[in-house]
């Protein structure tokens, strides 16, 4: 018997080159160009904390929509990120002057490790121990 339902491939919004565009190339691009000298602290926190807040939400709204293994562990990474860059940004969390450096380099280190690293090891979409991919 045939399922009609959608492969977890198809519902991964990776997939679709807007979702991907406004879910993660977006907030990538804006916080890279808020990175240099010429804004402020200010404007780094709310574009910093947005950005990766967005980034959180689109990983977990597809680990739930297809079972993107990696989207699993990389929602709640950016998400705690994001609460990083905003305690980093009013002052909460000492960083030192270089903290938003700190937090570029962890958030690509840790993106790369959790993104490369799962699927490697676990594969690329979540499974049903049955085989039924319609629950993927």
């Amino acid at each position: 018997m045939e399922s009609h339902m959608p492969s977890c491939e198809s519902r991964d919004i990776l997939r679709n080159p807007w979702s991907a565009f406004a879910g993660f190339w977006l907030p990538i691009i804006a916080i890279v160009a808020v990175g240099g000298p010429n804004f402020s602290n200010r404007w780094r926190t709310v574009v910093w904390t947005a950005a990766l807040g967005v980034m959180g939400v689109a990983c977990i709204v597809n680990a739930l929509r297809c079972g993107r293994r990696h989207c699993y562990l990389t929602g709640p990474f950016f998400l705690v990120m994001a609460v990083v860059a905003l305690l980093y940004g009013v002052g909460v969390v000492p960083l030192g002057r270089g903290g938003w450096n700190i937090i570029g380099v962890g958030v690509v280190i840790g993106a790369v490790v959790l993104c490369c690293g799962s699927e490697k090891l676990l594969g690329k979409y979540r499974r049903d121990p049955a085989g039924d991919n319609s629950r993927c």
